[in-house]
């Protein structure tokens, strides 16, 4: 987990921009207009660019408890780790996994080393996927390494992609559909 999402963007506890969920609120809200009318499910899906079974759902949601039952509920769950942890946790995840007692082949991080550290430092217990949604929500994506080979040889590759690949790949092909019919051009 190596590199940093778009910075100041507000984030809400769930991991989603808040801005989300308003989105997603005005589209039920939408939905709901729809509902009233008349519309049937999947015309509603179809236009709103949702699926037909989120529709369903909404509607059910909608005929028990009115248009309250589709507004937005907020977050679904509250991060554990106060401010001063998650900048404590994020300084030890950029010392790498060496620095924390992993030394084997691969040098970085995974959900699980992530989930030992978290416990390690701070007695709080979180699942792989509560790893997984507590780094999203902070700008974290999925790690991209950061070290290269070091046999690796720049200028060779370059070459293979110039000269090498392009043989191999062969010509493009035209975007014009071809002809399956059988002709001659003799006429006959």
């Amino acid at each position: 987990m190596a590199s940093r999402l778009e910075a100041g963007s507000q984030v809400a506890e769930s991991g989603l921009p808040e801005a989300d969920y308003e989105k997603r609120e005005l589209l039920r809200l939408e939905a709901v207009e729809r509902f009233a009318r008349g519309d049937r499910t999947e015309c509603v899906a179809r236009d709103l660019r949702v699926t037909a079974r989120s529709v369903r759902r909404w509607r059910r949601a909608w005929e028990r408890g009115g248009m309250d039952a589709l507004r937005s509920k907020g977050p679904a769950s509250v991060e554990r780790l106060s401010p001063a942890q998650w900048d404590r946790l994020e300084r030890e995840l950029r010392r790498g996994p060496l620095a924390h007692g992993w030394d084997d082949e691969f040098q970085g991080w995974t959900l699980k080393r992530i989930k030992l550290l978290i416990g390690r430092m701070f007695h709080a217990g979180y699942t792989v996927q509560g790893v997984w949604k507590l780094l999203r929500r902070h700008g974290w994506s999925a790690q991209v390494p950061l070290r290269r080979a070091i046999e690796r040889d720049e200028e060779a590759i370059e070459v293979w992609k110039a000269e090498v690949w392009p043989q191999l790949k062969g010509p493009r092909r035209t975007w014009a559909p071809t002809s399956a019919s059988r002709t001659r051009r003799d006429g006959g």
